[in-house]
């Protein structure tokens, strides 16, 4: 698998220094691990103008494959993650947050506070994952294995069913 990753942590806190960034790293190591580069990383702010900006930037001038955010998907006033990549997304995929739920589920009731989205910009694929270190790791398993091949028919290929 040759396929680029950028990954962008949203959160006040870490942008402002005021706390270590750890779902941002964890993520990226999962990445690696199957074989994606890591093209870009990023820590913003909860400013909806600023994770458009990121997003824009990572799919039309980075041309990264996939593009994962972590962070801003909850109930708080400043989580604004999913409202940010709606705007500039193409096409929602609404089944990539929801397989994520689904497993989430099992672990946790709180999961159903999740506001994740995940769609397409051209052809980057964007997915929004949770802020914490731990429900980030266990939201990317349920999905991590099928995201190449979501790369695959992104590019006009990978339509059969293995």
């Amino acid at each position: 698998m040759n396929h680029t990753a950028a990954v962008i942590t949203v959160s006040d806190s870490c942008s402002a220094g005021t706390r270590q960034d750890t779902s941002g790293p964890r993520v990226c190591a999962m990445v690696e691990q199957v074989g994606y580069q890591i093209v870009h990383t990023a820590v913003v702010p909860d400013d909806p103008d600023r994770i458009q900006s990121i997003l824009v930037h990572c799919a039309d001038t980075l041309r990264a494959d996939l593009i994962l955010t972590t962070g801003g998907t909850g109930l708080s006033p400043r989580d604004v993650t999913p409202e940010a990549t709606r705007a500039v997304v193409d096409r929602e995929i609404p089944a990539i947050p929801q397989a994520m739920l689904f497993a989430s589920l099992r672990i946790t009731p709180r999961a159903m506070l999740s506001r994740a989205a995940a769609g397409t910009r051209g052809q980057s694929l964007i997915v929004n994952l949770p802020g914490s270190e731990k429900a980030a790791k266990e939201n990317l398993e349920a999905v991590l294995h099928t995201l190449g091949h979501a790369l695959e028919m992104l590019r006009g290929g990978g339509h059969d069913r293995t």
